[in-house]
């Protein structure tokens, strides 16, 4: 305990020996550099935080050798790279703010590499292509309807998501009817009820009469084979038939 005090005590001399052999001058600089340095940060505005922009993707052939025999994996990082984007450091942006034909380059690069991926059409569809602007969204969906004729059996979910949105958003029927036909007459392993979207969307367009054929020649064809299903599309026929153009509403309205 002594040797301690004492080892305390010698410290404190020493150290007031070294400030006393420090000039007086050199001692009141250093005090007042250390006062003018904390006023200054004190008066600086906080550091802002800028938003980057969102650079484009590099190559796919770059993208091949980066991926190292794993292009799935790159894939998942690519579309997770640019689903994080929108929250930097200190500052979230919102997709709006988005160079969106960099967004496609950047989604259509995550398929490159994944053809099979479904994720980056996810995304198109129900994130990037959510947003109140139109002209966005319907970027969004020429993209996934680009994927679905590339794959469309893979790919039809995402493009009657897309024609849905068209219907009820973007208030654009022929769009809708378009991605709807598409999915009929390209993407023969889709469910029932996206195969027959087509169907209703013409009954809302006040095409009542085509509807009836369509319908007609989708029960005698005997493409469906549920039998809830035959029973719903047969009294929807039976209404067509009595009320010719003045179709009640549709089940997609």
């Amino acid at each position: 305990m002594f040797n301690r005090l004492r080892l305390v005590r010698r410290d404190r001399i020493g150290r007031e020996r070294a400030w006393a052999g420090v000039p007086r001058a050199v001692m009141i600089f250093f005090a007042s550099a250390l006062l003018l340095y904390a006023g200054i940060k004190f008066q600086s505005p906080a550091p802002l935080a800028t938003a980057a922009a969102l650079e484009p993707p590099p190559p796919a052939q770059a993208l091949r050798v980066a991926a190292l025999g794993e292009p799935q994996a790159l894939s998942q990082l690519s579309s997770l790279y640019l689903q994080a984007f929108d929250n930097q450091p200190g500052i979230s942006l919102p997709f709006a703010s988005l160079d969106y034909a960099r967004v496609t380059a950047w989604l259509h690069a995550a398929l490159v590499l994944d053809p099979r991926a479904q994720y980056p059409l996810m995304m198109a569809a129900q994130l990037y292509g959510q947003i109140d602007d139109a002209p966005r969204q319907r970027t969004m969906c020429d993209f996934v309807r680009q994927a679905f004729l590339a794959q469309p059996n893979q790919n039809w979910r995402w493009l009657a998501h897309c024609a849905i949105m068209a219907r009820h958003r973007l208030k654009d029927m022929p769009l809708a009817l378009s991605y709807a036909e598409d999915i009929t007459r390209h993407a023969g392993k889709a469910s029932g009820w996206a195969r027959q979207m087509h169907i209703f969307f013409l009954e809302d367009m006040g095409e009542a009469e085509r509807a009836t054929v369509l319908l007609g020649g989708l029960l005698a064809g005997n493409e469906v084979t549920d039998a809830r299903e035959q029973r719903f599309l047969m009294e929807r026929l039976e209404q067509l038939k009595n009320a010719g153009k003045s179709a009640p509403a549709s089940k997609f309205r």
